[in-house]
């Protein structure tokens, strides 16, 4: 019998705050991380359509990490590094006392190590002086340079890989993670979303593409607006979410705090644009329903959903109608709430900090507000979104993710008894 798996610990880095504690009373007061962008160096940032962003400021690697591994990897290492020690400190495992090859690492990324990544090559061309490229460099910018880190830095060697699916990275990393642990792969496994890709060049691209906003740059906390009728495009951010998995006999064996149980997930690809989701929402609902069927639970059974929800015109209206159509009459009974309104999209780190906040609402029975939620779109709006703290019994949450290349990703997580 496939084994069950538990969630045990959690760590964060994000705009809103770094530590789970300050994480969470920001969210439950509605505290926007977003601020305006102060410099890109040598670009001027009048040259930006978008100016605002979800930055984690300040922020001092030394401050939590010792050099090692603090000052010689890339800025989205450096997030899931201090993330994970936080979720292993907060689990109480003690990592020595495990056998090694029984701890995975999973990293969900979406951009890699995209600070040295330019920095090195803008001051290659600058200078003409190749030699003079960091030594570390290519081990640095490789996608899988923080799972390889992370396992470094607590000396376990089991299951080690790095999904990079776009928005939905760490909710397949999640994914990936149960199924390990649910096959007897591993027995614990380190979780972690991470990016950190407010760069001159990853900026400019996003603008191109037009998919920002760019309607609030006088006022960046109203920017990140999801189901509102003022939204104007996702605003982009930063941070890391690690959580622990575990089997639920390993974790009860050693009396473990449990947040959730992880008890389904689903993947699914739409084949049909990189950009843009089917408009009928057709593939968002058939991943719900997979998610809902893995972990046996109807439709009626859930109380919660934290949406993908990034603030798009295209990709919120989408969202809520693959959710009508999985719910139909209880949709008019979910909770939901989107934790993007708080710290901007945060690209392969937005599933694993969306899971944090579903394991702490399920602990906590608040639900955190969706702020901005000022003018509801009619096509989005649902009586169970709100600007304010929501409270009520939540058994059963739904965790939404869905990626850049077509890439859908659901999560079940519900109260473990």
């Amino acid at each position: 019998m496939p084994a069950r798996v538990v969630i045990t610990g959690l760590g964060v880095v994000s705009p809103i705050g770094v530590g789970v504690p300050a994480f969470w009373e920001a969210a439950l007061e509605g505290r926007s991380g977003v601020t305006a962008i102060s410099s890109f160096g040598e670009f001027p940032i009048e040259s930006y359509r978008s100016r605002v962003a979800g930055q984690v400021h300040p922020f001092n690697p030394l401050d939590h990490l010792d050099e090692k591994f603090g000052a010689r990897v890339d800025r989205y290492a450096q997030f899931g590094l201090v993330a994970t020690k936080e979720a292993i400190a907060d689990s109480h495992l003690r990592l020595e006392m495990e056998p090694p090859e029984r701890v995975g690492v999973v990293v969900g990324a979406g951009m890699g190590g995209m600070v040295m990544g330019e920095r090195e090559i803008t001051q290659l061309y600058r200078t003409a002086k190749p030699h003079r490229v960091h030594p570390n460099f290519i081990p640095a910018i490789t996608l899988n340079s923080a799972s390889g880190i992370i396992a470094m830095a607590h000396g376990v060697k089991g299951p080690n890989i790095t999904i990079s699916t776009a928005c939905s990275s760490s909710v397949h990393a999640l994914g990936q993670a149960y199924t390990w642990i649910r096959h007897g792969q591993a027995d614990v496994v380190i979780a972690v979303g991470a990016d950190a890709s407010i760069t001159p060049l990853v900026f400019a691209g996003f603008c191109s593409l037009r998919a920002l906003s760019t309607g609030y740059n006088h006022a960046p906390a109203k920017a990140s607006r999801p189901f509102d009728r003022g939204r104007d495009g996702f605003v982009m951010g930063e941070g890391s979410g690690a959580l622990i998995l575990e089997s639920l006999r390993h974790a009860t064996k050693r009396r473990a705090n449990i947040y959730a149980e992880v008890a389904g997930y689903a993947a699914t690809s739409e084949a049909y644009h990189m950009v843009i989701p089917r408009e009928d929402g057709s593939d968002i609902a058939r991943t719900m329903q997979l998610a809902l069927a893995d972990a046996r639970v109807r439709p009626g059974q859930v109380d919660y959903v934290n949406a993908h929800a990034t603030s798009t015109p295209i990709g919120d209206d989408v969202e809520v109608k693959g959710l009508r159509h999985v719910f139909r009459r209880h949709i008019d009974k979910l909770k939901i709430n989107a934790t993007k309104s708080l710290i901007g999209h945060t690209l392969g780190a937005a599933g694993a900090i969306g899971a944090i906040a579903t394991c702490l609402t399920l602990q906590t029975g608040l639900i955190h507000p969706t702020i901005n939620y000022d003018d509801p779109d009619p096509n989005c709006a649902l009586p169970g979104i709100s600007s304010k703290v929501q409270e009520a019994r939540i058994r059963i949450a739904l965790l939404n993710a869905f990626g850049f290349g077509s890439n859908n990703a659901v999560l079940v997580l519900k109260q473990c008894p």
